[in-house]
Order: structure tokens, then sequence, then C-alpha cells
């Protein structure tokens, strides 16, 4: 099964070199599922020339709001829609999960209670996942096709599920502490909350619920469910 990673945001150029950019994060999620990956940089307007390209597609995070003015949002919402209507399997993380919800009639906004960064806990599914965060926009409204499937007191909409053609989280289990660590040194600072930051960095050490979700994403992809 082919996967399309749509990446809509790059890594800080500090991380660049050690760590890489955003789409090998996604591969590295799934490696051992047995997909094979291929990487469109969306915002730099590099999109699939078909919808068909791909068995399924993953939408990345970004530093962009969903709701600004960039030339690569207005086609990524079109794709979107695309890929819904020919109903093939669509997983969205973070701007990802946001960018879905907007495309299919949801509302994104930046929130108004601030961010959420590093690791936070969220009711998912039924149980309690750890997952780290790094966020200040959020879905407001979902869509009318979307149920809830993970939330907390911060984040209402914090994973969404669209029957059995969309899969949508707010937080990153692509991402471990090494990149978190990275975007609070390089990202964070001067924007986020320095409490928030240093609170972020006392939980680096912390185990996150990780490969959890990714099973998560891997099942839906090649059964079209979550549970």
């Amino acid at each position: 099964m082919k996967i399309g990673i749509l990446q809509t945001g790059h890594a800080p150029d500090e991380l660049l070199a050690t760590s890489g950019d955003v789409a090998p994060y996604f591969e590295r999620m799934l490696d051992g599922f047995g997909f094979d990956f291929a990487t469109y940089s969306v915002v730099d307007m590099e999109f699939p020339d078909a919808i068909s390209d791909c068995d399924g597609w993953i939408i990345t995070g970004s530093k962009h709001g969903a709701y600004e003015d960039h030339a690569f949002i207005p086609p990524l919402e079109t794709l979107i829609r695309d890929v819904y209507a020919a109903d093939i399997p669509l997983v969205g993380v973070c701007f990802g999960h946001q960018i879905i919800a907007q495309a299919l009639g949801g509302k994104v906004a930046k929130f108004g209670s601030g961010w959420a960064v590093g690791r936070t806990e969220y009711e998912w599914g039924g149980t309690t996942l750890a997952l780290n965060a790094w966020h200040q926009d959020q879905v407001i409204e979902r869509p009318a096709d979307a149920t809830v499937y993970a939330s907390n007191a911060f984040c209402e909409y914090a994973a969404l599920v669209y029957g059995n053609r969309v899969f949508t989280v707010q937080p990153h289990p692509e991402y471990g502490a090494g990149f978190i660590g990275g975007l609070i040194d390089y990202r964070g600072k001067g924007i986020v909350p320095d409490d928030l930051l240093a609170q972020a960095r006392a939980n680096l050490a912390k185990p996150d619920d990780n490969p959890a979700v990714a099973a998560q994403i891997a099942r839906f992809f090649k059964e079209r469910t979550v549970a």
C-alpha cells in the first residue's frame, strides 16, 4: 500500500541537519507496517498529479495557520474534498487535522486559552494516552460528518473520525522528545510562554504513547477503522 505524505511545513533550519525534515518522521512512525511512501511538498506547491497516485494520504503539521492566506491552502482544500469524495483513506496530524476539518465544513481558529506544548494526556477512545502537542490553533467547530474520538479539557476535538474515510489527530504521534526539545529551543522562544516551555522541557523524559497511535493510523489505512 502506497501512502502519500502531503508535507505542509518544514522543520526549523536548526533541526534539518540533525533531525531531518517533517516527512521522514511519518515514514519512521509507520515503519514496519508494510507501507511504501511518496512525499509531496505541498507547502512549496508540489502536488500529486492525481489523487489516485497513492492508496492513502496523510497531511503533516505546519507552522502555518489553516485560515491564513497561503498559496498552497486552496488547492490543498480542493484535494482534501476530492479525496473524501473518492473514498480514499485520509489521515491528518496537527495542521493536517485542522485543514481537513476546515475543508470539510468545520472552523479553525487561534485558541483563546493559548498553547498546548509537550507531553499532554488525552481521553483517547476510552483510555488515556500521552502524546506530544505543539499548537495554539484548534478546530473549534467540527464538520457535520466528524465524530469526536479523543479530547481533553483544553482541546475538545483532539481526534476526529469521519466514518471510514478520515482519521485526524491534533497532537503529534510522529514526534518524540528530541524533536519537541528542538521546537522548544528554536521555535518556541518568544512565542510560547516561558512557563509552558519550561514545563514541556521538564516532561521530555517521560514516556509517550506514540506507538499506539501509529498502530491506529496503520489500521485505519489498511482496515478503515481505528477500533
